[in-house]
């Protein structure tokens, strides 16, 4: 199957450009989802500041704690998993992605800039490979500032927030890892997560 579709990829022209507008072509088939996420996490976000009074009242009694945050979401129609759902459903997506983009195919025996879309960066020393991990660590930097104008200064601590918050940073170990394909695919798919998160959160009501 990932041999076929690498083939099909490849045949296309530039394969690191084919792997580029084939993660924009899967991230539009899947902006249904995405626009579904966010309507979710924002009927949740309006919901939060009462959740903060019921936790307040009844932080000790888990019990009724749960009961009252369920009436408070059942009264205003929004599920409790809103926004994690829709997310939920794109996995089996990315999975594809992932076998494509590390699995040996034609696709991974192109070339971007002159090196192969199937080196390892732990294989040799290779520039584009430091550049990668550069683009990375500057939408991993906006993506935590964006996270961050969100919450707002006002919001609760939540359990491990420090490590939530170098979170996106982890994109550029798992380059580190994965061949060339996988660390292009990472940059054009989480480019993408960020500019439509921030675009959604803006056009939303």
């Amino acid at each position: 199957m990932f041999h076929d579709l690498g083939s099909a990829l490849a045949g296309l022209g530039s394969p690191a450009l084919a792997i580029v507008l084939f993660t924009v072509a899967v991230r539009l088939l899947l902006h249904p989802l995405y626009r579904a996420a966010v309507r979710g996490e924002k009927a949740k976000a309006e919901l939060a500041p009462e959740i903060r009074k019921l936790n307040k009242r009844y932080g000790k009694d888990l019990q009724k704690l749960s009961q009252e945050t369920q009436k408070v979401y059942k009264k205003a129609g929004v599920s409790m998993f809103a926004g994690i759902l829709p997310m939920l459903a794109t996995i089996p997506f990315f999975m594809v992605m992932y076998r494509l983009v590390t699995t040996p195919n034609p696709l991974l025996d192109g070339t971007l800039f002159g090196f192969s879309l199937g080196t390892h960066f732990t294989s040799g020393y290779a520039w584009v490979f430091l550049v990668l991990f550069a683009l990375l660590a500057v939408v991993a930097f906006v993506t935590v500032r964006w996270q961050k104008a969100q919450v707002g200064p006002d919001a609760p601590q939540v359990p491990f927030a420090r490590f939530l918050r170098v979170l996106p940073y982890g994109t550029v170990l798992v380059a580190a890892w994965l061949p060339l394909a996988a660390g292009l695919y990472l940059l054009t798919t989480t480019s993408w997560t960020i500019a439509e998160r921030a675009l959604l959160y803006r056009i939303l009501s």
